[in-house]
């Protein structure tokens, strides 16, 4: 078995999408070669209503899927298809956009004002970009969780992990995507495929990816703003692994939660603006062409 060095690790960047959403980027609109199946991930929590509420009106997708998983608050979706709904405290929304769709997000806050979740996009292969779209909402009561003996505990949003699967499943990246807490003072080692590609994302606590021969500390963001360097990857944290097949976290004192994502990298070309990601840059001015010709929805 061998560990998996972080390659890099860095802390999310404030950005504004959408009509003016306040939201933390671990990383996108890129180089793709680390994070390969994926382009982008993007934490949008936040506290304050005016902060988020303007939301992700109508806009297009295609060639991509797009994961959003809720963890306060509630977000309500609708679509070119005529699809609606919503997702609210531990649900998930898989969307493949494939040849094309055009929907809108609107954040909703909990009771509190406290609006919480992520959202990735994974990219779909050449022989995909034009499938047909199609959504899989899953319930937070549909998602595995599984408890080890030490209190360690694992949502499985989708793939297989320690003999269960996650309720998502035909996506083309072939993911891997958990969400884990490990108790405070625990070391946990977790199973990656060494061909996949993998990140985590602390958003609580905070815990040590590194083992002993590893001590160079990485940047860290306090609950006052200030950046400091630390062992520890803490609350905000974005960790891109090297290759290996397993990877080792030491939780601090108040335990660490993360996401922990990995999938089977493409190799393909990408020519990507804004929402739609395709090939090669003729395909990319070809759905362009089509969005303001009318011909975009197939």
């Amino acid at each position: 078995m061998s560990l998996r060095p972080i390659k890099r690790a860095a802390l999310s960047q404030p950005t504004r999408e959408g009509a003016g959403v306040s939201l933390r980027r671990g990383f996108g609109f890129g180089a793709t070669e680390e994070t390969d199946p994926f382009l982008l991930f993007d934490d949008f929590r936040n506290d304050d209503p005016a902060s988020y509420r303007a939301g992700f009106p109508w806009h297009p997708h295609r060639g991509i899927e797009t994961i959003t998983y809720v963890l306060a608050g509630t977000v309500e979706h609708a679509d070119s298809l005529g699809n609606n709904g919503s997702l609210t405290s531990g649900d998930v929304q898989w969307m493949t956009a494939g040849s094309g769709i055009i929907h809108q997000e609107m954040p909703k806050g909990d009771p509190q004002g406290r609006m919480h979740g992520f959202q990735l996009w994974a990219n779909l292969p050449s022989s995909l970009k034009m499938t047909a779209p199609r959504y899989q909402d899953v319930k937070a009561n549909d998602i595995p969780v599984i408890t080890d003996d030490d209190g360690t505990q694992v949502r499985i949003v989708c793939g297989e992990f320690w003999g269960k699967r996650g309720p998502v499943d035909g996506i083309a990246a072939d993911p891997i995507y958990l969400d884990v807490f490990v108790p405070p003072g625990k070391r946990k080692t977790l199973p990656v495929e060494t061909s996949r590609h993998a990140f985590a994302y602390v958003f609580d606590g905070a815990g040590s990816f590194r083992d002993a021969s590893e001590p160079t500390p990485i940047a860290t963001e306090t609950p006052t703003g200030q950046i400091v360097r630390t062992p520890d990857a803490t609350n905000r944290t974005l960790v891109i692994f090297d290759r290996g097949d397993e990877v080792v976290v030491n939780a601090g004192e108040q335990g660490v939660r993360f996401l922990l994502v990995s999938g089977k990298p493409l190799k393909e070309p990408v020519a990507w603006y804004g929402p739609i990601v395709m090939n090669t840059q003729a395909e990319l001015r070809q759905a362009f062409s089509e969005l303001e010709s009318g011909t975009f929805l197939k």
